[in-house]
């Protein structure tokens, strides 16, 4: 059994169920690793994303950033939750530009199967030092940073 993190709960495995469906419509003609991510704000909605590859490599996006992308333009501003599947149902959690992107906008619980299980893991526990944050944004922890 996986140490890391805890059981998701049901609404956190439903969460991860529709980014495995979502992870359907990713663009990875090169890896052939669809993912697809959903971040949920505090309004509840989910926020979609997936991988997008480019044949000149560090153009692509992965899902997690897309989603961000999704969750700001729509004015949302703090993460509570997000989970990345993979189309095929392999092991995938954020990467680590991923996390650091995500720690820009709280410490969401992380819904991803990791060992072959399905965890829910805080960001704080999966990027133990994020690199500042601007004066009055939140850091992973969920404090707000001082200049």
């Amino acid at each position: 059994m996986n140490d890391r993190g805890r059981a998701p709960s049901a609404t956190e495995r439903a969460l991860l169920a529709t980014a495995a469906q979502v992870a359907e419509r990713a663009w990875a003609p090169y890896s052939r690793f669809a993912v697809g991510a959903a971040v949920v704000g505090p309004s509840g909605h989910a926020y979609h994303g997936v991988n997008v590859e480019n044949a000149s490599y560090p153009a692509g996006l992965c899902a997690e950033r897309v989603a961000l992308g999704a969750m700001v333009t729509a004015g949302e501003r703090d993460a509570v939750t997000v989970a990345v599947a993979t189309a095929d149902g392999r092991d995938a959690a954020p990467c680590g530009l991923c996390l650091q992107a995500l720690a820009e906008f709280g410490d969401p619980a992380v819904v991803c199967r990791i060992g072959g299980e399905v965890r829910a893991v805080a960001l704080h526990d999966l990027l133990t030092t994020p690199f500042a944050t601007p004066s009055g944004a939140a850091d992973a922890s969920g404090s707000e940073t001082e200049s």
